[in-house]
């Protein structure tokens, strides 16, 4: 089962945003942290170890408007994508909304399965675009391009099953995946395929990305199976 994919969800209104987390969660999908304004938010997206794959924000907010604060965190490098909610939906809110980076907008009320939905449509296409970057100890990975950048500008190309591999352990960030699971993620159920097949990528994905492979500080092997910690030095 893949991991549930973290989700920040920006709205000042207590039991709206405590609605939308629950149907967040409820979905298996996704896992939510809230923030009730833009001062949390900010704090939340600047920890250590923040990781967010999308952001649900709220227009009107009592310390500032949806819309700037969408537009200085895309100019910060956050590229995820971002639904804003908004009680207006004449289109000039729309098309500032777009215009300040959002990835879509949508009206107040709303049915929260057609949100969920096209939460799913907006990271679709952002796994498989350029904008897709994430960062694992000193690199920038990038799977779109099939490769990670290194502190140093240079680039290293991986394989279409090392980006697989590499994708689904970060999705799974510092948790143990057993060797079966990544089997029937990356490979699918392919009965010819055996665990000395993933054994032999990982090791030449732990080439690539360890600074000695013979001492492991992202890509570890754990009882079962393999744990990434992409904020490992």
């Amino acid at each position: 089962m893949s991991a549930a994919r973290p989700i920040l969800i920006i709205e000042d209104d207590d039991a709206l945003r405590q609605a939308l987390a629950d149907q967040v969660a409820s979905s298996g999908v996704f896992q939510s942290i809230e923030a009730a304004t833009l001062d949390e938010a900010s704090q939340h997206l600047g920890a250590a170890e923040a990781r967010f794959d999308s952001i649900i924000l709220d227009v009107n907010l009592p310390d500032g408007n949806g819309r700037d604060f969408c537009a200085k965190i895309r100019k910060q490098g956050h590229t995820m994508p971002i639904i804003m909610l908004t009680g207006a939906a004449e289109e000039g809110d729309v098309v500032s909304g777009l215009d300040a980076g959002a990835n879509d907008y949508i009206a107040k009320p709303f049915r929260v399965k057609e949100l969920i939905a096209r939460l799913q449509a907006q990271l679709r296409l952002f796994d498989n675009s350029e904008d897709a970057v994430f960062t694992i100890g000193k690199f920038s990975f990038r799977p779109a391009s099939k490769s990670l950048i290194g502190a140093d500008k240079k680039r290293i190309r991986l394989t279409a099953k090392e980006v697989d591999i590499l994708k689904f352990l970060y999705r799974h960030a510092k948790r143990v995946v057993s060797r079966q699971t990544l089997l029937d993620e990356v490979w699918g159920y392919n009965a010819s395929v055996t665990t000395h097949t993933l054994e032999t990528h990982v090791y030449r994905l732990r080439q690539k990305i360890e600074v000695d492979p013979t001492n492991c500080r992202l890509l570890m092997t754990a009882p079962g199976g393999y744990r990434l910690d992409p904020s490992a030095a």
